[in-house]
């Protein structure tokens, strides 16, 4: 099992004032940090709906946790493995692509690709790490989708690199498993349900409009499918892991949907 470790630079989003939850804004930001808020149960409906005191965090917590897990159970049953997502033309794709993290573009720190490896860990056969040369030298599949961020933003790019899939099956990986894990160069961890990446258009990125990403965007290797939101799309992969151990990831620990498909 591959580790992260803790972060000490997360931003939590910014929850408006409201003159009407000044009585419970500690409550009210502490909801707000877990990115909860977007949804559409206000604060009185969730005191209608299962009876808590609004002043008790733990009890409020539970309740939203439960109604995150919920959302993900029905969002994995909706999702159809075969359905493709709308592809657009090279003509609308966006360059360079929007920088986003949990940090400044300031603070990304540039990776060698010399002695840049990918480690693989978990519920795959041949855990060799591969080199950067290794994995451009595989087939190259191009997707220019719409990357869709939580934040209420998108854009279309043009991505392009092996196919998740061919690279799973290729490595040995059990593709029975329940969840694919990414490990980032920084503390960022995310994954992705099997379905998810075994999809038609889920792919490992290496290149953006025909050149290699940049440092920003997530150089040497990212993940790119169509049918997750944006933070489920980790950047500066340095491992992958096969695992039916639930791994969460950087914002699921933090109070997002896990599933968070399209």
């Amino acid at each position: 099992m591959l580790f992260r470790k803790s972060s000490s630079r997360f931003r939590p989003p910014q929850v408006p004032d409201r003159a009407i939850l000044r009585e419970h804004r500690k409550v009210i930001d502490e909801i707000g940090r877990r990115g909860l808020l977007r949804g559409t149960m206000s604060l009185g409906a969730l005191t209608l709906l299962t009876g808590c005191d609004v002043s008790e965090q733990d009890q409020v917590q539970r309740v939203l946790r439960s109604v995150s897990a919920f959302n993900d159970w029905v969002q994995a049953r909706l999702f159809d493995p075969d359905k493709l997502a709308p592809r657009y033309a090279a003509s609308q794709v966006l360059k360079p692509p929007r920088f986003n993290a949990y940090y400044g573009i300031e603070d990304v720190q540039p990776i060698d690709a010399a002695t840049w490896r990918l480690e693989l860990a978990g519920l795959i056969q041949d855990k060799r790490p591969w080199t950067l040369e290794q994995i451009r030298a595989l087939p190259e599949q191009e997707e220019i989708i719409r990357h869709i961020c939580v934040e209420g933003w998108d854009y279309i790019g043009q991505w392009s690199g092996p196919n998740l899939r061919q690279f799973l099956t290729r490595v040995g990986a059990d593709l029975g498993a329940k969840y694919v894990a990414f490990h980032s160069h920084d503390d960022y961890m995310e994954s992705i349900d099997m379905a998810s990446a075994l999809h038609p258009q889920t792919i490992l990125a290496t290149k953006y409009a025909g050149d290699p990403i940049g440092d920003p965007y997530g150089f040497p290797l990212r993940l790119r499918t169509a049918v997750k939101l944006g933070f489920k799309n980790p950047k500066w992969i340095r491992a992958i892991e096969v695992t039916n151990t639930y791994p969460g990831g950087y914002w699921a620990d933090r109070g997002f949907n896990w599933h968070s498909g399209l």
